[in-house]
């Protein structure tokens, strides 16, 4: 509560009075007068009186409140000028707080601001100021001047890069961790293994220190959601460092497994499917991983490739298949691995849309439509470039010998009959856009045959010597002659009791109106 020395100064600070708002602000920062110690508070009233040029205000700002407590200004690029005015005083650690506002704030800012802002920089780096150092490091790689024909300017986007490493490399070897994982960054893209080695396990082993006490619940109680907060860049770091670790032995890495635990537990959708896929004692591709050092444990790999896969990705629940297709396992289900299955290619991963293909494929004779299935996900994979899939689609493109009869009926048919036999004319039309057979193009119910990606070619019921066959939709034209059918016929029957009679009508008719089609 504050004192009664406090009450006149609040009261003047209220209605506007520079000098009480400094004062205010101060006693704030320092907890003095029996009022809380709050910065943010106190930039409260220092701001305000700061509004009022008071100088005094300005160089305190400068002096004590950090970037974080003035990004929460709703236009915090308006504080700029009071940093440096503050550097310009003789305070270099505003330097760093009014060069980040201003490149945070370009549009802002202007020219000036940015020319200014990039030699207090430049004076800061050069007094070994490791923070301007890494600040002017990310400023040189992220305006690189573009490249041309004028050697000039290649020089200098050379000159710049390799300046900003050296900065960089200095910033890095000081201590300042962002400029520590941006080393790491840059060796993993380099594939300088080992130098990645080098930055990245202390990194590493300083995060492992930080959520010691997570970690050990985790231990104790596996499935207990964990309270662990990572960035994107100490999460890659961490896989990535586990995957050197593992790449380094032939053994199953209980270093690794640790660091891939943690970004697990941060929510790394691909540090938990790493982990699944480790207790599973698989890889990628489903063959087994370390098999002579211990037997998978598919109850600790469920989970984790559960929480992948619920995350979005198709590759877990593609193992989660295997996992469940597997023999040794004791809940194996080889319903839950199908759906496992499908799930996956219904997400657009390739190895899954062929899995699920060549295993619809495998039990066509278990249901009725499980080779259509097939030729639908063979379809998918084949849209996404996949050569197998390409080949096996051969077999269901039309036969244009087939067809042959009802293209030369067709370059017969005039409006005349066209109009008068509205059915007969779609049918010939779809037996030569899918090689039907005669018998084919007068009895198939096309309706019930079209899958959206082949047409279902069925006569059996009502022609014994017919075989059931899948012709693949491959053009759009196909697709237009089957619409333009549908609504011709509307709502008619197809079968053998609609408007086109029976089977000898239909084959009288076409007799009739075109006697050369039997040649």
């Amino acid at each position: 509560m504050a004192t009664r020395d406090a009450l006149p100064i609040i009261r003047a600070a209220r209605t506007g009075t520079a000098v009480a708002q400094l004062a205010l602000g101060a006693r704030y920062f320092y907890g003095m007068s029996g009022l809380p110690q709050s910065t943010g508070t106190a930039f409260y009233w220092l701001e305000r009186a700061a509004r009022q040029d008071l100088e005094e205000a300005v160089l305190m700002i400068g002096q004590h409140v950090p970037y974080d407590t003035v990004a929460t200004m709703p236009r915090p690029y308006e504080a700029a000028p009071w940093y440096e005015k503050a550097f310009d005083a003789g305070i270099l650690n505003a330097g760093i707080v009014f060069a980040r506002l201003v490149f945070e704030n370009v549009r802002q800012c202007g020219a000036a601001a940015r020319k200014k802002a990039l030699v207090v920089l430049k004076s800061l780096a050069d007094a070994n100021d490791h923070e301007a150092q890494w600040m002017l490091a990310q400023y040189l790689h992220q305006n690189v001047p573009a490249s041309n024909d004028r050697s000039t300017t290649g020089t200098e986007a050379t000159e710049a890069v390799r300046v900003g490493n050296e900065l960089t490399l200095q910033a890095a070897q000081a201590g300042v961790e962002a400029a520590q994982y941006a080393l790491a960054g840059q060796a993993w893209r380099n594939a300088c293994h080992k130098e990645y080695g080098i930055v990245a396990a202390p990194l590493a082993e300083k995060l492992l220190l930080r959520h010691q006490i997570a970690w050990a619940q985790h231990i104790k109680e596996p499935l207990a959601p964990a309270q662990v907060e990572l960035g994107q860049h100490e999460i890659e770091l961490l896989a990535n460092l586990a995957q050197l670790l593992q790449n380094q032995t032939k053994a199953p890495s209980s270093r690794a497994q640790r660091l891939l635990e943690l970004a697990a537990l941060a929510g790394s959708r691909h540090a938990r499917f790493e982990l699944g896929l480790r207790h599973a004692r698989i890889d990628r591709n489903g063959e087994r991983s370390f098999p002579k050092h211990g037997a998978a444990h598919y109850t600790k790999a469920i989970p984790w490739l559960l929480f992948a896969a619920h995350d979005g990705l198709p590759e877990a629940w593609q193992a989660l298949s295997r996992i469940y297709a597997k023999s040794e396992f004791s809940q194996r289900n080889l319903l839950t691995s199908r759906r496992y299955l499908e799930r996956a290619a219904e997400m657009g991963l390739i190895s899954a849309q062929i899995e699920y293909a060549q295993s619809c494929w495998r039990y066509r004779r278990e249901s009725p439509l499980n080779d259509v299935r097939a030729l639908y996900w063979w379809v998918k994979a084949a849209e996404q470039g996949d050569l197998q899939s390409r080949d096996s689609l051969k077999e269901f493109a039309r036969h244009p010998v087939k067809g042959q009869w009802a293209e030369r009926i067709l370059d017969q048919v005039t409006t005349r009959i066209r109009k008068g036999n509205p059915f007969l004319h779609a049918r010939l039309e779809i037996a030569a856009a899918f090689g039907l057979s005669r018998p084919e193009a007068l009895l198939l119910d096309f309706r019930k045959g079209s899958h959206g990606h082949c047409l279902e070619v069925d006569i059996s019921e009502h022609h014994a010597k017919s075989r059931r066959r899948l012709v693949l939709i491959e053009s759009d034209e196909q697709r237009e002659i089957l619409k333009s059918a549908t609504r011709i016929f509307g709502d008619a029957d197809l079968g053998l009791n609609g408007p086109e009679g029976k089977y000898r009508q239909r084959q009288y008719k076409l007799k009739t109106l075109f006697p050369s089609s039997d040649r």
